[in-house]
């Protein structure tokens, strides 16, 4: 179980919504529509059930090599899990604003993460922050921003380097976090 009680993906969930999110972030490259995951689903003998046919937040990130080269998703599901990797998986390949679309010259150097999220719980302050474990979701003043789980420990950053540098990734001053932010944080199975 995850710590919010869900059940964690199974293999075949998890090999499923890859496979969701390789061939629409290949769709985006070549100019086409995301495929249909429900076809997806009966070619691989997955039904689109349990999880993937709940409500879901949920991310893709791509990298090439040890660079970014896209990541967008929804860190509260409006739609079932398996369709908002295909409409992220999209999205991270052609509508990142930091990045160019991906071409499909690029597609062979391209590795693909898909996160799926437990749902936003707010805490405290940032004593109950675990860095590692929790992504977050800061904000202030109209303002906001978020990490994955993963941000942190792939930079190399405690949780006050995190904080200051999710303030300023919300245009916010780096010390922000220390007076008046919420925080949520949230979990993700990251594959």
């Amino acid at each position: 179980m995850n710590n919010d009680g869900t059940p964690p993906l199974t293999t075949a969930e998890r090999t499923f919504l890859r496979e969701v999110a390789v061939r629409s972030v290949a769709a985006a490259a070549h100019g086409e529509r995301a495929p249909d995951p429900v076809a997806i689903a009966d070619e691989l003998g997955v039904p689109l059930t349990g999880r993937l046919a709940e409500t879901g937040g949920a991310f893709v990130t791509l990298h090439e090599g040890e660079d970014l080269r896209g990541c967008i998703g929804t860190i509260v599901g409006h739609e079932p899990l398996a369709l908002a990797v295909a409409a992220n998986g999209v999205a991270a390949a052609a509508h990142d604003p930091r990045f160019a679309p991906v071409s499909p010259d690029e597609l062979s150097n391209i590795t693909i993460e898909v996160s799926v999220l437990t749902p936003l719980r707010e805490v405290a302050g940032p004593n109950d922050v675990t860095v590692g474990r929790h992504g977050i979701l800061l904000e202030k003043n109209g303002r906001h921003a978020v990490f994955l789980p993963q941000v942190a420990p792939e930079q190399g950053w405690d949780l006050a380097t995190t904080l200051a540098h999710l303030c300023r990734k919300a245009g916010l001053p780096n010390d922000a976090w220390r007076q008046g932010a919420r925080l949520h944080v949230f979990e993700a199975e990251v594959f």
